[in-house]
């Protein structure tokens, strides 16, 4: 069976719908394929948190939240600009899905689900008359561009925008297959990493029982030069949470990976000891008592002695906890690592394949939970569809 379209979008999570939607939008016939039996399931395994669409900070502040090796410089200014946090909102209110925003930033539906945005969305895109081919999975492209899927179906297209995600949640069908088939074209990229996940640390079987599944909040965590606020989960395997995620670029390259968390990040040690002055003995439980101590933060600075309160009070400030490795990638929100800035251009446009444009985490980005993953998602794929339109039109 062969199919031709004047655009494949290949991927059918968040930026391959919302490529497929802008393309479609503007006239073009589009055909999206997807390797599952149906579109999104990544976006309805978002959901389950409640489907944090954007976040509502400054502009200047939002753009800063994407790094990675090597990106051009404004490259995010440019992008988000174009799908903005409120664009995304009036998208969603388009489909007659309300947002708020919570007091943390973050932005949701009302009914803090995904299936109804979603299901909408699919029909949208049937009534902009998107053909959707599902059980097609990608194993080959070429220049033509051909390609090729594994149920032994074949498609051309006059423009193609790649949108197959990273290398987390392979169950949704984001398995960094393409990994292969780019090695195969000489299409350079970083290795696809863990990202947006839990850290291993050996915890003693005292503190497991005082602090597992319990969290460390109000606390300050730094790994470097680089101070993250935020919760931390202490996990049978190690630490787990916002915090953590945050600083996962810096601690993949470390060689010796740590964090110091900062249990009482308003006072100074000196103000932490004159709280003890009367105190000469059993240093760690008038603390408790004293600094208001959670229950998991004793626990853990119970693996150390102190001889004195201000011993402990260098301690609660700066409790060093050494970091083994990442958690697998199947279970990260998120992977950094992907496609170099250097094979794509202003267009997200693969430099040695003319007419195939990159959408979604295929590109080597990265950005914290809190709404910034699926803003990046939709972003890119709207500058990507609009520039497939281009091309085409000339």
């Amino acid at each position: 069976m062969h199919t031709h379209s004047q655009l494949a979008v290949i991927g059918g999570g968040p930026a391959g719908l919302r490529a497929a939607e802008v393309a479609a939008t503007a006239g073009l016939k589009v055909t999206l394929y997807d390797a599952k039996p149906s579109c999104g399931r990544k976006f309805l395994v978002a959901g389950k948190g409640g489907l944090n669409l954007t976040h509502g900070e400054s502009f200047d502040r939002f753009i800063t939240r994407y790094t990675g090796p090597d990106q051009p410089e404004e490259i995010w200014g440019k992008l988000i600009s174009g799908f903005d946090p409120a664009a995304l909102r009036a998208w969603a209110a388009e489909l007659g899905v309300e947002t708020f925003q919570a007091t943390s930033g973050r932005v949701y539906p009302k009914a803090l689900k995904a299936a109804p945005l979603l299901r909408r969305w699919i029909e949208r895109l049937r009534g902009l008359g998107v053909r959707l081919e599902m059980n097609h999975r990608l194993v080959s492209i070429d220049a033509s561009p051909r390609l090729g899927f594994s149920n032994g179906h074949t498609a051309t297209a006059d423009a193609v925008i790649l949108a197959l995600g990273g290398g987390s949640w392979t169950k949704t069908g984001s398995d960094g297959g393409w990994v292969r088939i780019f090695e195969e074209l000489g299409i350079s990229h970083h290795p696809l990493a863990p990202a947006n996940c839990g850290w291993e640390h050996e915890w003693p079987e005292e503190v497991l029982a005082a602090a597992e599944g319990r969290p460390l909040k109000n606390i300050h965590v730094r790994a470097g030069a680089q101070t993250a606020i935020g919760e931390l989960m202490v996990t049978r395997y190690g630490l787990e949470g916002g915090a953590i995620y945050q600083l996962g670029t810096i601690l993949r390259s470390m060689d010796e990976p740590a964090v110091s968390i900062d249990f009482k990040p308003t006072f100074t040690e000196e103000q932490l000891v004159a709280k003890m002055e009367s105190v000469r003995r059993d240093f760690l439980k008038e603390a408790a008592i004293r600094w208001k101590l959670s229950e998991p933060a004793v626990a853990i600075l119970g693996e150390k002695s102190h001889p004195d309160a201000a011993s402990l009070a260098g301690e609660v400030k700066n409790c060093r906890v050494p970091l083994t490795r990442p958690r697998p990638i199947d279970e990260a929100i998120s992977s950094a690592g992907g496609v170099l800035w250097s094979e794509i251009d202003g267009s997200l446009m693969l430099k040695k394949l003319p007419g195939v444009f990159l959408a979604g985490e295929m590109i080597d980005w990265e950005a914290p939970t809190g709404g910034y993953l699926m803003q990046g998602c939709f972003a890119t794929a709207t500058h990507a569809a609009a520039a497939a339109v281009e091309w085409l039109s000339r």
